[in-house]
């Protein structure tokens, strides 16, 4: 990495660490647009739109996050758009002809070079027509710019350990470098075109279910250059609702939502950046999801978490949402669980069947994110591209269906959710791993079981209630995980279990009396 930009990127850090990161310099200061606060928002975002790509996702990413950043700045940063003046084609001449060969132009009847249709700091694309007459949009990754974004991540890492040994109380709410991590993982694709074909494939797939939804169709890829259909229509954010009937309107956004919805709870793979520009649509059409560059993986554990905060935000649960996050996370030394808890019995009443046209999810996302650090809980690191997706998710439909309410979608498509959830739990995967747990560290309890079931049969069982509160976290959660692997390990072996009940009943039962 050139001196130069090391000593960009240090500058642009400290300041942003000093300003912003740093307890006590003015986070969720409310300012207006003459503000000291509002000036110094506005420097950070032209700091970050200058530092290239990943920068700007890093951005987005706080956007989220009122958090890490004042909320000024987090106000600031989500009007960053990854857009840049075109360059000229013969910038990217080079990298056609290595990613597609010397021939390159026999593969098209029309190439225009002249007049992008898409400039990026990632990427430029093209508009062109194969030989047979498909329509189609050339995406050309821009020179340089992978080893670039690489250097960036290498040393955001090294700034993450550094923080974490210089502002330790910070880092024990937020976990920086697990965030910059979800966050890598998720750029990977937009790196390799070759990944973000494999991802497009996916969804093109999966959207097959869906009556209002499309992915254009790769025909080509290599890490730098890829070939799609052209997806027509216009960005969802130019379009005009007037045009579409409402069942198209209405159709759209919701199919948006259960796909999304679906990535979220039921395959733990999502696009993380649907924002306006790479949602699609036409009248008459279906809508084109654009750009899988950009996608989340959630884990299990994670999935569940966020699904059971939607599911207590449906029931105006504000006990049910509190118990959820902090699930999901981790209450620290000095948590104040019972204050973000008064916090979470003011805002949920507030969500509940209300519309896109009177809410701001996303930013009411964030507000959850705020209190719970505010109180000293640990934020789950999954959340900085959960928020950010679910952020631009509802910042798209709202364009074109705002009357749309984000609960009672979710309502809708619970049923779907947790039939999916259920064969997931009772696949054969699940059960072998519960097995495996159970013959790991589960003999003893085997023996209870046995125990137990001789007791209750013979008619000498005691059922014996221990206090909560005496039985610390782990020890609750061994004795929970054994019941229910005991449980599964039962239910999955029916006939054994007959087996074993004959036996315990015939040796329970009296012998023959004596002559």
């Amino acid at each position: 990495m050139g001196r130069h930009r090391v000593g960009e990127l240090a500058r642009a850090l400290l300041s942003l660490l000093r300003s912003e990161l740093v307890p006590g310099t003015g986070r969720g200061t409310p300012s207006g647009d003459g503000s000291a606060d509002g000036a110094r928002a506005r420097r950070v975002r032209s700091t970050l739109e200058r530092l290239g790509p990943f920068y700007i996702k890093v951005g987005q990413i706080l956007s989220t996050r009122p958090d890490i950043v004042s909320q000024a700045t987090a106000d600031e940063l989500r009007g960053l758009h990854d857009t840049v003046a075109a360059r000229p084609f013969g910038e990217f001449e080079p990298v056609l002809r290595a990613g597609l060969g010397r021939g390159w132009r026999g593969m098209f009847a029309d190439f225009d070079t002249e007049h992008p249709i898409g400039s990026a700091s990632l990427a430029q694309v093209y508009a062109a027509t194969l030989v047979d007459g498909r329509p189609v949009a050339v995406k050309v990754q821009r020179p340089g710019i992978a080893p670039l974004i690489a250097e960036d991540m290498a040393l955001l890492r090294r700034a993450a350990r550094l923080l974490a040994v210089t502002a330790p109380e910070f880092t024990e709410l937020v976990d920086v470098r697990a965030m910059l991590d979800m966050l890598f993982e998720a750029m990977g694709a937009e790196l390799d075109f070759t990944r973000e074909a494999a991802e497009a494939d996916r969804a093109r797939a999966e959207v097959q279910d869906f009556k209002h939804l499309d992915v254009p169709e790769v025909y080509e890829a290599t890490p730098t250059v890829m070939v799609q259909s052209l997806a027509p229509g216009c960005s969802i954010g130019d379009a005009r609702p007037e045009e579409f009937t409402t069942a198209e309107r209405t159709g759209i956004g919701r199919d948006l939502m259960a796909f999304m919805f679906r990535g979220y709870f039921s395959t733990k793979v999502f696009h993380a950046d649907p924002h306006p520009g790479n949602v699609f649509v036409q009248p008459g059409g279906k809508a084109s999801l654009l750009d899988w560059g950009m996608v989340g993986r959630i884990d299990h554990r994670t999935s569940l978490g966020i699904l059971r905060v939607l599911l207590n935000v449906a029931l105006n649960d504000a006990l049910g949402v509190t118990r959820a996050w902090v699930d999901m996370g981790r209450a620290t030394e000095r948590a104040d669980v019972a204050a973000f808890r008064n916090d979470m019995e003011l805002l949920v009443p507030t969500l509940t069947a209300v519309t896109l046209d009177r809410l701001n999810f996303g930013a009411t996302f964030t507000s959850v994110l705020g209190s719970s650090t505010r109180h000293g809980i640990r934020t789950n690191p999954a959340i900085a591209v959960l928020g950010k997706s679910f952020a631009n998710l509802e910042g798209s439909i709202r364009y074109l269906a705002p009357e749309l309410s984000v609960v009672g979608t979710f309502q809708d498509q619970l049923q779907d959710i947790m039939i999916d959830i259920a064969d997931e739990t009772v696949s054969e995967a699940r059960r072998a791993d519960v097995t495996l747990e159970l013959l790991t560290n589960g003999t003893q309890t085997l023996q209870y079981v046995h125990t137990a079931l001789r007791q209750l049969i013979g008619g000498e069982f005691v059922f014996r209630v221990e206090q909560a509160s005496r039985l610390d976290r782990r020890t609750r959660g061994r004795r929970t995980l054994a019941a229910v692997a005991a449980g599964a390990f039962l239910w999955s072996g029916q006939k054994r279990f007959a087996r074993l009940l004959a036996r315990e009943r015939a040796r329970a039962a009296p012998g023959p009396s004596a002559p």
